[in-house]
């Protein structure tokens, strides 16, 4: 998840006879969150399931509109018609996730209001096919496509291949729809991508990240050869520069404020230039530093921050008819520096989550063009996912990427 839409919300009555928003009817929080099972857990309670070897009770994690973030116990249901009920065995934490959490919303529509389900970065185990359902059977390993839109063909996104736009897509995780971020999870059979037998389940799972970076590439219209800035060493930009050096992108420069994830970009790609930024450090500063590091001025940034003055830098860093891709999430307003951009005829370009990414992600990683094994730096089970959030969100750690596990 990168940006901000208009929230969808679990809809009664005549409208929900609309074929179009059956799916958020079938994915309705309140069928969780009102359910006899459902419970917010103490630390004493995980404790005692953790005592038991308990690996039947479908525990999950949730943050919640008072900003906490804790495990909980959810009904494990059976799966319905063209669903799957999934054991899920990898998940990573992403930034909107702690965001969700540290902040109770991304912006003015994604607003969290009751108990939330995190997670989107996931992969696992089928463990039960619904009615209908013949591509799947018990056994076999998956990646999650956490976005699951209405595919309606009265649905102009839908029809068109642009399904990250649907209005009424169900996105786990983002409010109100739980996340992946549990043991069992049911999930529709259309939306899941075979692993390779050589792709593990902590890959899987950062193939969702992968496919933010590979939508960004694809529509910046990356092409061999192209001197190429990544603003941001956090996991997406990292992940941009792994697809970027696959895809042929030099000189590739990245920027960060911190000495220790520059470090880590360079064992990624050892022929990666670093620009270490200061805060005190003007954009046009930033960029006078990146085009040093390039040789060049850069035909293509791609700003995986959305800090504005991250921004501005990236657009004073590339050339004339040059490109500034915005991956970032960051305030809903911004300044930028409109004559630069008008004078030198550059591009500035927007993503919303990606769409048609799955497949391609799955084949560079098992056809070893992308390694993201590196990228996973811890690894928790689901009893201490709590102590996982609260590592990733602490910089002083130095996270790249947590995931949560369950065998």
């Amino acid at each position: 998840m990168t940006i901000d839409q208009p929230i969808t919300t679990p809809i009664n009555g005549a409208l929900a006879d609309d074929p179009q928003q059956a799916l958020m009817k079938q994915y309705d929080p309140r069928k969780i969150l009102d359910h006899p099972e459902f419970k917010v857990l103490s630390q004493t309670e995980v404790d005692e399931y953790v005592a038991k070897g308990d690996k039947e009770t479908n525990l999950a994690c949730c943050y919640n509109e008072k900003k906490e973030v804790h495990l909980v116990r959810k009904p494990t249901l059976k799966p319905g018609k063209g669903e799957v009920l999934l054991h899920v065995r990898a998940t990573g934490i992403c930034g909107s996730d702690v965001h969700f959490w540290k902040h109770g919303r991304i912006g003015p529509t994604m607003v969290v209001t009751a108990e939330c389900g995190s997670g989107h970065e996931s992969a696992g185990e089928i463990v039960e096919v619904g009615e209908g359902v013949t591509q799947w059977k018990a056994g076999d390993r998956v990646a999650i496509e956490a976005g699951v839109p209405c595919s309606q063909p009265s649905c102009d996104a839908c029809r068109t291949g642009r399904y990250n736009a649907c209005p009424n897509v169900v996105f786990f995780s983002t409010p109100p729809y739980h996340g992946t971020l549990t043991r069992w999870h049911l999930h529709p059979a259309q939306w899941l991508h075979k692993l390779p037998d050589n792709v593990s389940f902590e890959e899987g799972a950062l193939c969702e990240p992968l496919a933010v970076a590979l939508a960004g590439l694809e529509r910046a219209d990356v092409k061999l050869g192209d001197p190429l800035l990544i603003a941001g060493a956090g996991p997406i930009g990292l992940v941009t520069l792994l697809a970027a050096r696959a895809a042929g992108c030099e000189p590739i420069v990245i920027t960060d404020l911190f000495p220790s994830r520059l470090e880590f970009a360079k064992t990624l790609v050892p022929g990666v230039r670093t620009c270490l930024v200061d805060m005190k450090d003007t954009p046009e500063e930033i960029a006078g530093k990146v085009k040093k590091a390039a040789g060049m001025d850069v035909r293509v940034a791609m700003e995986c921050t959305g800090v504005e003055s991250s921004i501005r830098a990236a657009i004073f860093s590339v050339c004339f008819g040059g490109k500034v891709f915005i991956v970032g999430v960051g305030k809903a307003e911004q300044t930028y520096p409109f004559m630069h951009l008008s004078a030198n005829e550059i591009d500035l370009q927007f993503q919303y989550r990606y769409c048609n990414q799955y497949p391609k992600a799955l084949r560079i990683v098992s056809g070893g063009l992308v390694d993201l094994k590196p990228l996973v730096t811890h690894r928790f089970p689901l009893e201490r996912a709590v102590e996982a959030f609260e590592v990733a969100a602490d910089p002083k750690q130095g996270a790249i990427k947590v995931q949560i596990l369950d065998e």
